[in-house]
């Protein structure tokens, strides 16, 4: 396959079907302004084309001749299990969409590693009370950059893989994760997702990250997708701008394309027009 589809059927088109196979994507975003809408729409969509043909050409639309579906969808959270984004996702997309999608989509949790060695209650995160035999075991669990690699390590090569949230490792940075082991995670990851030749979305925070953290990562990462409010007047809209991709920024600068204008409505993230240098 030359690419694989982002999900969101006019960016699709644009960029002529999708991203190229093994790329590693940075959605950063500003609260609510779709980058979090926009991974549960591709990981959703994605797995509709698995699910029901006829729900995904009424909600996509004919897949781009270059472009191809990914064999396996998987969403990877560090603080939510599969009901929370289940729930999570509803808001986002219509119901039968929705039901037909998740089936085909492979949800893991990875909150256990995430909050082992927090001061947080272990049954806020596992539904149990911590026993004398599990803290007597918990020198023995893996920790949350070991548990990432093995899931991805398995699931990465060929699929489409969302990583929720790259965030949520930064703020984990303490004795046992330090900044430095985050980044050369993503650099790592970059490296791998050449030869996986997969799709692999990592959601972050603008909000929470310094200017050189973020730095780090968009220069870890194939492609960044800058997702932001913009104001006018009464009125606030979401806008996308694709701050640098491999393969992708070149086609939309011969276009003089420079900003999405993008909507959330049943069928989940959506473009609604492009600004053009005039």
């Amino acid at each position: 396959m030359d690419s694989i589809p982002f999900g969101v059927s006019r960016l699709d088109s644009i960029i002529g079907g999708g991203a190229p196979p093994g790329t590693v994507v940075l959605l950063v975003g500003e609260p609510g302004a779709g980058a979090r809408e926009f991974a549960y729409t591709s990981a959703a969509m994605n797995a509709l084309a698995h699910a029901d043909e006829e729900l995904f050409d009424l909600h996509y639309g004919s897949l781009h001749d270059d472009a191809a579906v990914p064999p396996e969808i998987h969403y990877l959270s560090f603080t939510d299990g599969e009901a929370a984004i289940r729930r999570e996702m509803a808001y986002v997309l219509e119901d039968e969409f929705l039901d037909a999608a998740v089936e085909h989509v492979r949800f893991h949790d990875l909150g256990p590693e995430y909050f082992q060695l927090s001061p947080i209650p272990r049954e806020w995160y596992m539904g149990e009370a911590t026993t004398l035999q599990d803290l007597g075991e918990s020198h023995n669990r893996d920790s949350v950059l070991t548990a990432l690699g093995g899931v991805l390590s398995e699931n990465a090569p060929n699929n489409l893989v969302v990583i929720d949230s790259v965030t949520d490792l930064v703020s984990s940075v303490s004795d046992e994760v330090e900044w430095s082991d985050v980044a050369m995670l993503m650099r790592g990851l970059g490296k791998a997702s050449h030869e996986w030749g997969g799709l692999v979305l990592a959601l972050a925070s603008r909000q929470t990250l310094e200017r050189t953290e973020l730095g780090h990562l968009v220069d870890a990462a194939d492609g960044t997708l800058q997702f932001e409010w913009e104001t006018g007047g009464s009125k606030r809209a979401r806008t996308l701008v694709v701050q640098e991709f491999r393969g992708v920024l070149s086609r939309l600068e011969e276009e003089n394309i420079v900003r999405f204008e993008t909507e959330i409505h049943e069928s989940g993230f959506d473009v609604t027009d492009v600004r053009k240098i005039r």
